[in-house]
């Protein structure tokens, strides 16, 4: 007598439109030794996988996801087939974990967002995401002219006096760096069709050397990359004090939602 088979679970890495993905049946994806494959929901395509309910049941779902190292597995496996995805079709990224209890849950859920992925959709067909960080390099300030360094003989309100032009110049210093981070961002979203800014990192990623002062990502039209690497390298040759990086092209994780942009755009 043949045993049942596991029961699994629906797990949705992307949608798309259009496109041959039948390529994407060669990706390992989660490592389930299911085929990655796709799935029709109306006018969409889904990226999915099939995984077993009990690897990726709630409470096992929870376990995994809380093992440091299992989530970057699994962080890893899903940007690798969206961006396998994203190279063959349009396709709006789905979050990490994205699980329906079976195929005719998953076109029912996607059927609701229709409209908002449509949307997203046609917003991103030609696009590509870059992702924009400046750092401010941090360190002492200089010596005020006329004020004894630490070390030299100095009363108590020629210290103070000490602290306080110390205090100024590092918020003089900031303001230059944010004032510059604004140039950068201002001339990258003339580039861009949309934009939108993230969280600036805290030391614990960015180290005790540099400040992150802008966190930005920007859909551009693709064939735009050579306009916006002299656009970044200008700025770099103009922007002494602060420090660039230019990360991409991605698929478009920031502007998969179908909203509006912070910078007010419309999808």
């Amino acid at each position: 007598m043949t045993p049942p088979e596991a029961p699994t679970l629906t797990y949705a890495f992307a949608v798309c439109r259009g496109g041959a993905l039948t390529a994407l049946a060669a990706l390992p994806g989660l490592g389930t030794g299911a085929p990655v494959r796709t799935l029709a929901a109306g006018p969409l395509t889904a990226v999915v996988q099939d995984v077993p309910a009990a690897g990726f049941g709630e409470e096992a779902l929870r376990r995994r996801l809380s093992d440091r190292d299992e989530l970057e597995r699994c962080a890893r496996a899903h940007h690798t087939v969206i961006t396998a995805a994203s190279a063959l079709a349009p396709t709006v990224p789905l979050p990490l974990a994205t699980l329906y209890l079976d195929d005719d849950r998953a076109r029912e859920a996607l059927g609701e967002r229709e409209t908002s992925l449509l949307t997203a959709l046609d917003r991103i067909t030609g696009r590509a995401e870059w992702g924009v960080k400046v750092y401010a390099p941090t360190g002492p300030p200089p010596p005020a002219p006329g004020v004894a360094p630490a070390d030299g003989p100095a009363s108590g309100r020629a210290y103070l006096d000490r602290v306080r032009t110390r205090q100024q110049s590092r918020e003089q210093h900031h303001t230059l760096t944010l004032r510059a981070a604004e140039r950068v961002h201002s001339a990258v979203r003339g580039l861009a069709v949309a934009a939108r800014r993230l969280r600036p990192h805290g030391v614990e990623v960015t180290g005790k050397h540099r400040t992150h002062v802008l966190n930005a990502a920007y859909l551009l039209d693709l064939g735009r990359e050579r306009e916006l690497r002299a656009a970044l390298a200008s700025l770099r040759r103009d922007e002494t004090d602060i420090q660039i990086e230019l990360s991409g092209p991605w698929a478009p994780y920031s502007f998969a939602d179908g909203g509006v942009t912070d910078e007010g755009t419309p999808s």
